[in-house]
């Protein structure tokens, strides 16, 4: 069956999958690549699949900004191991240090490296809401983890930020480059996105999917990342670096990501609004040809729908 594994595969806690459905059984180590985006500001894109050992769990996207006085890394990874691994990507492009880290969420890939960089005196910021998501769920995360990447979670410490922003919109400037920091709350509680301003650059963090199905999880609030897809829009970036998929600009988010916010509400939430019965409405819905195209729609985009309803149906 040209070398796929296939398997059922059944939800963990945080969104992982217990079996790699879409994995293939030759599947290619990932070495993480510097793609210049504009100007200072670099993006590390990810594989679009499950967690493994050939990606070391790096199956988001990363960015970074290279200023005069360091570098500003966006999200640290998921363990130590992988940690490392964007290091090396970065100094393909400068020797700088790694100066700050931000992470733009809670989920493991986002932020479980950071103490590989704070141990090497990096400064780790994060807002207050994202840590405390963090923290509820760190242990799990770990657990959960290790069932993918096994030995290359050695060495991880979990580690939370050392700068901790309470409010949901930050500016920050290091070496002459302003970052504009807005609270999304999203894919988790207290994600975020980052905006480059003087680059027309938006690192959405998980709010942004393309080229694959975003997922709706137990923890994501799909009328929060609406609004913040709004948000977005008003940016009016050149370059969006998504949470997952290639390096992309606001026609292709909003076709993928926008318009997927804006089916799920006014779809499938109107039905549960309208008491319509959830079997009906899921089957009516289950293939729109706007998205059938997306990776993992077919693992993904049911189970969506139906947690989109239930949300709707119990907070009209």
């Amino acid at each position: 069956m040209n070398g796929k594994r296939i398997f059922l595969c059944t939800p963990l806690a945080l969104g992982l999958w217990a079996c790699m459905g879409w994995a293939q059984a030759d599947e290619a180590v990932y070495v993480p690549r510097p793609e210049q985006v504009n100007g200072p500001v670099y993006a590390i894109v990810g594989p679009l699949g499950q967690r493994s050992q050939a990606n070391a769990g790096l199956n988001a996207n990363y960015g970074f900004v290279v200023t005069p006085q360091g570098v500003i890394l966006i999200d640290s990874g998921a363990s130590a191991h992988s940690a490392a691994m964007l290091e090396q990507a970065i100094q393909k492009v400068t020797r700088q240090p790694v100066r700050w880290v931000l992470n733009t969420g809670s989920q493991d890939h986002r932020w479980l490296g950071n103490a590989y960089f704070a141990a090497k005196g990096a400064q780790v910021h994060a807002m207050a809401a994202t840590v405390k998501t963090q923290k509820v769920f760190a242990e799990q995360q770990i657990l959960s983890l290790s069932r993918f990447v096994g030995d290359q979670m050695k060495g991880t410490q979990v580690q939370h930020a050392t700068v901790v922003h309470p409010a949901t919109e930050v500016s920050l400037t290091l070496g002459g480059v302003q970052l504009q920091w807005i609270q999304t709350n999203a894919h988790y509680p207290g994600d975020t996105m980052i905006h480059v301003p003087s680059h027309a650059v938006v690192l959405t963090g998980d709010l942004v999917y393309v080229d694959r199905l975003l997922g709706v999880l137990p923890q994501s609030n799909v009328r929060y990342a609406s609004q913040a897809f709004e948000r977005l829009r008003t940016l009016a970036p050149r370059h969006v670096v998504p949470g997952h998929g290639r390096v992309t600009d606001m026609a292709q988010a909003q076709k993928e990501t926008g318009d997927y916010y804006r089916f799920l509400i006014t779809q499938v939430g109107s039905a549960a609004r309208n008491m319509e019965p959830m079997s009906e409405t899921l089957d009516t819905h289950a293939a729109p040809a706007q998205f059938k195209h997306l990776q993992n729609f077919d693992e993904l985009h049911r189970a969506n729908m139906n947690r989109v309803f239930v949300d709707f149906e119990s907070n009209p």
